[in-house]
């Protein structure tokens, strides 16, 4: 907030508020990301949010398919221990529908496992492809007698399916699409401009704009393209450009921006660039490029599944000709099929969607939203927080911050009077002072004779006297010095109001973007869990130290234009820091993408949501903190699961190969698929854990500072 906005004018409604976004149930929807769970490349269309409704009609589909193919399977009667009717149509059931599960329910993995092989990165697909497929060929090669009757393993093929879609239908439900950055950026703009055209107006599409046309600009509505004023002046809210709340008074000659509103008065606007060569183009750019560079990181399931597949597919072929070399072809077969089977991921599958889909649940009842999985995995290993300023780590909205009483007044008597004087005023920093009486408990005296005049103050009688609160101009007018406090304050970058009482100065008011109370406690946690923190804002310098010197911030960037934030995020991170940026506005969409980990704030708006990975609910900035200890939770148990499900196959696969034949054991198909499912349900025990993670701001930033929530 610069001396411009020291003091306001008649015009009550010139302050614009924050656009607010609170009702972030809205959002939930969106908490999502383009790419899908680590699958997107070779799923063909997994990032649609259609994907979530296929794979969870396929499951319920295939589960009930599924019951009479196992209920009726002699291999599954014999391991349990009933028997099935004596009927000749018993003995269709699990081929017929098995061939079922196999095409219908096993066409996802099918087609992915064909993706994986044209693009030459084999993976889980193909693992899963290849292991139903094997399951349905000697299924039935078995049911036909043409081989053993051990490779009957129709209820496994269709455990197995009805598993991995039950896995996928969680990964995809966990990840929400979310609107486009770009798309919100682009809805900013007006569907029609008005172009003056000799003396009339003709309604166009503003890409049909060309550089020098005029437009009208009404009350409300925003800029179609960048260009400058020819006629008449408006407050014009940037807050969607710059990320600020304040209004700013533009004039004729002043330059706009496309996207930014005209709140109280029309103006007419000559057009200096259209299309890509506007701002509003520039950001958008930034944003998809910032968005392109970050999207190339490989989760370490897919690694881990794609070690997998040469584990099972080297196994598999060691098996199989050992077992020949030893004179037993019979045995090489059910071995081998045996091996590709049972090195089936079906834990691998759930252990990381059962964690993202608890945790992004868990993270959302304490005001968290996850759209990005990768940026929740990263978010444990930042090492540089960098706050927006304005709306982030202050209100956003100017607050008093001390009163100076002049020689024999006191501060209860200035602000009082202040506070009445401003009583009619609906100006941002009116209701500041009002706010600031209330909270005082101070009786305020009733006024009248009201008036206001623009960049002077206002003035009214209280009691008898002309009470006057304004800034420099009205100390100029009534000939009247400022009090010496006042050149303290200006260096610190505060907003200056004196207040008057029958033209004599009783006292000043010293106003400033209220710091949030929570945010020392922020920055406090922030520092023990070992990260630097980081302060960015377009205010000047004084500003910005002002407010780092009272949180205890390690670095500031002050004075940055909206353009350039993407180029500091950029500059930590060739200093080899992993940074998560956190802020709202348009203007920090860009540095949201651009930065390892994007978390937009409570009142952020559309597109900053949009550009960002995660995004907060509240606008507590300890929240930043709950998403760390998320990470850090989440990360622990997606460890503990790779491992286990990985450590299962590394253990069942030379068991299913028949290393212990020697000795007289051979792990039988059914066992290995019954231990199959019990790590699945290990897996997800382990994953349920996640749910007893206390994520709110306090708690979690309690829990980095060593000490008891405050409740």
């Amino acid at each position: 907030m610069n001396e411009s906005h020291a003091r306001h004018g008649a015009n009550v409604d010139e302050h614009h508020e924050h656009h607010d976004h609170a009702e972030h149930a809205g959002h939930a929807e969106h908490a999502g990301h383009a790419e899908h769970a680590g699958h997107a490349e070779h799923a063909g269309h997994a990032e649609h949010a259609g994907h979530a409704g296929q794979f969870r009609r396929l499951f319920w589909i295939m589960l009930l398919i599924s019951i009479p193919v196992v209920a009726f399977n002699d291999m599954f009667a014999d391991i349990i221990g009933y028997d099935l009717p004596d009927a000749g149509w018993v003995w269709w059931v699990s081929p017929i529908l098995g061939t079922v599960v196999y095409f219908w329910g096993g066409w996802p993995f099918l087609t992915g496992g064909l993706s994986e092989i044209r693009d030459r990165k084999p993976g889980m697909m193909l693992l899963v492809s290849l292991a139903i497929t094997v399951a349905f060929l000697a299924s039935w090669g078995a049911s036909l007698h043409l081989l053993s009757h051990e490779l009957n393993f129709w209820w496994e093929l269709a455990l197995l399916v009805v598993i991995m879609l039950l896995g996928h239908w969680i990964e995809m439900r966990s990840l929400a699409q979310t609107t486009s950055a770009l798309d919100s950026l682009a809805a900013l703009l007006p569907d029609e401009a008005e172009r003056v055209e000799g003396d009339e107006v003709t309604t166009v599409a503003p890409a049909d704009l060309r550089v020098g046309d005029i437009v009208i600009v009404r009350p409300g509505s925003s800029v179609p393209a960048d260009g400058h004023i020819v006629d008449g002046s408006a407050s014009m809210d940037e807050s969607m450009v710059t990320g600020e709340s304040a209004t700013v008074r533009r004039q004729a000659g002043d330059h706009v921006v496309a996207g930014t509103i005209a709140t109280d008065s029309g103006l007419r606007v000559e057009v200096t660039a259209t299309g890509d060569d506007t701002a509003l183009a520039g950001i958008q750019k930034l944003v998809a490029d910032a968005q392109a560079s970050s999207s190339r990181a490989q989760r370490i399931a897919d690694t881990a599944a794609g070690w997998l597949f040469w584990f099972a597919l080297g196994a598999s072929a060691i098996t199989a000709l050992t077992w020949t070399l030893l004179g037993m072809p019979e045995s090489a077969v059910v071995r081998t099929i045996t091996v590709l089977v049972i090195a089936c991921p079906h834990a691998l599958g759930l252990a990381i969607p059962l964690v993202v889909s608890i945790a992004t649940e868990r993270a959302a009842r304490g005001g968290v939203l996850i759209k990005d999985r990768l940026a929740l995995e990263s978010m444990r290993t930042v090492d540089a927080v960098l706050f927006d300023k304005t709306g982030t780590l202050t209100k956003g909205e100017p607050a008093v911050t001390a009163v100076e009483p002049a020689e024999g007044w006191d501060k209860d008597t200035v602000l009082a009077l202040a506070a009445a004087a401003e009583a009619d005023s609906e100006h941002p920093l009116a209701r500041a002072i009002t706010g600031a009486a209330t909270s005082a408990g101070l009786q305020v005296p009733r006024a009248s004779d009201f008036s206001s005049s623009p960049a002077v103050g206002v003035q009214a009688t209280v009691d008898g006297s002309v009470v006057q609160v304004g800034g420099p101009h009205l100390l100029d007018q009534q000939g009247r010095d400022e009090l010496p406090v006042a050149s303290q304050w200006r260096e610190e970058g505060a907003i200056i109001l004196h207040v008057l009482a029958d033209a004599h100065v009783i006292g000043a008011l010293r106003l400033a973007d209220e710091i949030r109370p929570e945010s020392r406690d922020a920055v406090d946690a922030l520092h023990s869990h070992g990260a630097q923190v980081v302060m960015i804002t377009g205010d000047a310098q004084a500003v910005a130290n002002t407010v780092a010197a009272e949180l205890g911030i390690d670095r500031v960037f002050a004075g940055v234009r909206p353009e350039d934030k993407s180029a500091k995020v950029k500059e930590l991170q060739d200093e080899g820091m992993k940074v998560a940026m956190v802020g709202d506005g348009v203007n920090d969409a860009p540095a949201l993408a651009q930065a390892d980990v994007g978390i937009a704030i409570g009142a952020g708006t559309d597109v900053a949501i949009s550009s960002a990975g995660v995004i907060l609910a509240s606008s507590d900035p300890r929240s930043v903190l709950s998403v760390i200890d998320l990470s850090q939770a989440s990360y622990r148990k997606m460890q503990q699961n790779l491992w286990w499900a990985a450590g299962y196959n590394l253990i069942s696969v030379p068991l299913a190969a028949g290393v212990l034949a020697p000795i007289g054991f051979v792990l039988p198909m059914s066992v290995g698929a019954l231990l199959m499912s019990a790590s699945t349900v290990i897996v997800a025990l382990n994953a349920q854990l996640l749910r007893r993670l206390d994520l709110t701001p306090a708690a979690s930033t309690a829990k980095f500072l060593g000490r008891t929530p405050a409740q």
